[in-house]
């Protein structure tokens, strides 16, 4: 998985390298002699047309009515930024952006929604074509939000190379996602925050909306793959939960087809809050798929529903999961009214790792299930403890207040939203059971802040630099010594 991460970061990095930079406004004009500063082009659709492979494209501040289709391949690649953070406003009464086998793609710092009732499906789709194309598409530092029909972000239809970074989403509609990770290969989700917030936006709360987060394979292997496969979900943040009682944040699998929906999926290092009221079925779940491992990830908070961990289970024509692994997650509920840890039958998982996690219920008992195949017993390197986190409260539901020009939690970028929440209740207090604990054969090089992990990691998603401290109290104990 780690090659297919570098190529993605690699192609982010050249993609940026401007051969001219061109400009969209709203008194522009789509002429081929426009585009300069002083003459820019009126759409993202005519200048993405037309801007030579190796440009960045600025879009000026104004809402841009109307579909964006993306649909050239570019080898060198070019970006498509709002020239001021989130000013650049993209909406739609049908799909608002649509890249259908588009190559070499980065789209950058725009607040994209659906414009109201009766939308067409879907805000913004990268479609595979079938498998000819929609490969290293970059959507970075984008409020993606409010859509009123389906998804919010769709990556389906054969789609690789994919990175999903550094963006807030919220507001899905119907039994639908933020994002549906359907059929691909290559795809990686780091760095966004994903949250609910309906009455923020004046719309009725449905509570009918799915996972946050799905990977399956819906179409067999129509699009030349068969199970989504090599697929990251990392450092990013989760709360706000409003959805249907039968979902969670993140899925993997779910349209009960005989093969395995998805492969090699790595979850990690993600924070996953529980503040919210509504039951959930679980915070992670798997169905019918091979190979999925979750580590690292930090779970606290009340999260009332069948499953505070995990799910493993069937549907339709899956095969038992298959080779899932947990290590060095931290699933904490200091209400102490944890549910089922795992809700699990014994035949709806084959080959399965439980190592390494720390477990809390406010000082209560675990959970443990006679039915459940998963339980906490079978964790060898389990820490029953208390964190030292803070629990999840009073959290602002950070969306984008244009009038302000801040998020709702005063923040101005979508990165310090994210280092806000994992400040608060990622980072453990001193002398926390979590540090040193994780097993280092399993866990990640760095952390959810993107800190390096040392030679004997901690539990959960945030790694503490603990070095100062032991440093002063070794040279303490020798100065001690030397008296």
């Amino acid at each position: 998985m780690g090659t297919m991460m570098l190529g993605l970061v690699l192609f982010a990095a050249t993609g940026s390298l401007d051969t001219g930079t061109f400009y969209v406004a709203k008194n522009g004009s789509d002429d081929p002699r426009n585009g300069s500063q002083l003459r820019p082009w009126a759409t993202i659709t005519y200048a993405v047309a037309q801007a030579p492979d190796g440009s960045t494209i600025l879009v000026r501040p104004g809402t841009y009515q109307g579909r964006v289709r993306l649909e050239r391949k570019f080898v060198k690649g070019i970006v498509v930024r709002s020239e001021l953070p989130y000013r650049a406003v993209l909406r739609s009464h049908q799909q608002v952006v649509f890249c259908y086998a588009c190559e070499g793609i980065t789209l950058e710092g725009f607040d994209i929604a659906h414009d109201g009732d009766g939308a067409g499906a879907i805000v913004v789709q990268i479609d595979g074509g079938g498998g000819t194309g929609a490969r290293n598409v970059v959507i970075r530092n984008n409020v993606l939000h409010d859509s009123f029909n389906n998804d919010v972000l769709k990556i389906n239809n054969g789609a690789r190379n994919v990175l999903v970074q550094g963006n807030v989403f919220y507001n899905q509609a119907g039994s639908d996602e933020h994002i549906d990770i359907n059929s691909v290969e290559h795809v990686a989700v780091e760095d966004n925050v994903f949250f609910n917030d309906f009455a923020g936006s004046q719309r009725p709360l449905p509570a009918q909306t799915a996972s946050f987060v799905v990977i399956k394979d819906s179409n067999d292997d129509d699009d030349g793959i068969l199970g989504s496969r090599d697929v990251a979900i990392r450092r990013n943040v989760f709360l706000g939960w409003q959805g249907n009682r039968a979902f969670g944040f993140i899925l993997v699998g779910e349209d009960g087809k005989p093969y395995y929906e998805a492969k090699d999926v790595m979850v990690e290092n993600n924070l996953l809050l529980g503040d919210a009221s509504a039951d959930m079925r679980s915070p992670f779940g798997v169905k019918g798929c091979q190979g999925t491992v979750f580590r690292n990830n930090t779970v606290i908070g009340d999260l009332p529903g069948s499953a505070f961990a995990a799910r493993i289970n069937r549907e339709g024509q899956n095969k038992p999961g298959d080779q899932i692994a947990f290590y060095n997650n931290v699933w904490a509920d200091p209400t102490g009214t944890m549910g089922d840890l795992t809700d699990t039958l014994r035949g709806d998982v084959g080959a399965f790792v439980l190592s390494h996690n720390l477990y809390w219920n406010g000082g209560g008992a675990i959970p443990f299930g006679t039915d459940d195949a998963v339980n906490y017993t079978a964790d060898r390197g389990r820490v029953v403890a208390d964190p030292g986190l803070a629990a999840p409260r009073g959290i602002a539901a950070p969306r984008w207040v244009a009038d302000k020009g801040t998020f709702a939690d005063g923040s101005r970028s979508i990165d310090d939203v994210r280092r806000s929440l994992v400040d608060r209740f990622a980072r453990p207090s001193a002398g926390s059971a979590l540090v040193d604990r994780a097993d280092p054969g399993n866990a990640p090089t760095d952390d959810i802040r993107g800190e390096k992990r040392g030679r004997a990691p901690d539990i959960g998603a945030f790694e503490v630099d603990d070095k100062p401290v032991r440093a002063a109290a070794t040279q303490a104990r020798s100065t001690g010594r030397r008296r």
